[in-house]
């Protein structure tokens, strides 16, 4: 058995698929399946169960699959303690779909710029699977929106708060409420609301908000993606909440305003797996991320949320 073999075992694992496993290794399928015969053959037992196009595994397979996590989680972790230098190395950064857009050009020009030598690859991808990743070790640090949901399931994760921010409300610049100089939630009760999907974690804290006002729209229009939310705002087709990073529109079309009374708001936090080895490259970065989220980043977003970089959940 030799890591190799290990790390091709995990890819059909994570793919589900030797295809697929075999192009993210940049081998050939014949080749990684050879491996893996090796290794069942070394084993004394099957690790898949094929059939047609779909395997799955099988006992044997469960259990090298717990072992192998840990064993290429110790290699790379040797490698990083002994090759650690503080500047040099690779840091992987993931953010939800409401915060990379706005999140990553100002982390590369403000933050990665700090680290000339590291190698940096950011990854946008929903708060369910970043959590998953941070807690397989694939992960170095992630950026989202937390609540007592995804605290409850990253309880093993530590987190560092960075802001807490204002939702918005976002109308057509056409809205007769635009010309009121106060406006409460229950103006927009008879307008479509438009939401993002409802296991979006910015859906669950609006959700959570609409919920504690006994707040109920005339009608709610799911969409996918935040910027399609706002075209349909631009075009008149209904209303919503949305993050004040990204409260941008340089067409004049969307008006944000603050609610009176209560104001929604979603704390953004960081977080990343302290049983892994944490090298100094990764701990200077939290520090500039901090430092920088302080000073640049979160200008517009207040109050500050006081960071607690040792603080576990």
């Amino acid at each position: 058995m030799d890591l190799g073999q290990l790390r091709y075992f995990n890819k059909i694992v994570e793919h589900r698929s030797f295809t697929r496993a075999a192009k993210d290794c940049s081998v050939s399928q014949p080749a990684l399946s050879q491996q893996i015969a090796k290794l069942e053959k070394e084993l004394g037992q099957p690790l898949f169960e094929r059939q047609g196009r779909t395997i799955r595994m099988t006992p044997a397979g469960q259990v090298l699959q717990n072992h192998a996590q840990k064993i290429l989680q110790l290699v790379e972790d040797a490698k990083r303690q002994i090759t650690d230098d503080g500047q040099t190395g690779q840091i992987c950064v993931s953010a939800t779909p409401t915060i990379a857009p706005y999140f990553f050009p100002e982390l590369l020009e403000g933050v990665a710029s700090q680290f000339p030598k590291a190698d940096f690859s950011l990854i946008e991808t929903g708060a369910d699977a970043l959590i998953e990743l941070c807690l397989k070790g694939e992960l170095d640090v992630g950026v989202l929106a937390i609540s007592p949901l995804v605290k409850r399931s990253a309880s093993h994760l530590s987190f560092a708060s960075l802001i807490e921010e204002e939702l918005l409300l976002a109308i057509p610049a056409q809205h007769p409420l635009v010309k009121k100089t106060r406006i409460h939630l229950k103006d927009v009760a008879q307008n479509n609301f438009l939401m993002l999907p409802a296991n979006c974690s910015l859906c669950l804290t609006i959700d959570s908000f609409l919920h504690r006002k006994k707040f109920h729209p005339k009608s709610i229009t799911r969409v996918q993606q935040l910027a399609t939310l706002q075209t349909m705002i631009s075009s008149g087709y209904g209303v919503s909440l949305v993050p004040k990073m990204a409260a941008q529109d340089s067409s004049g079309k969307i008006i944000y305003r603050s609610l009176s009374g209560e104001q929604p708001r979603r704390e953004i936090a960081l977080c990343w797996n302290s049983k892994r080895y944490q090298s100094e490259l990764l701990s200077n970065f939290l520090k500039a991320l901090i430092e920088f989220s302080g000073s640049q980043f979160i200008s517009a977003n207040t109050p500050v949320v006081e960071p607690l970089i040792n603080a576990r959940v």
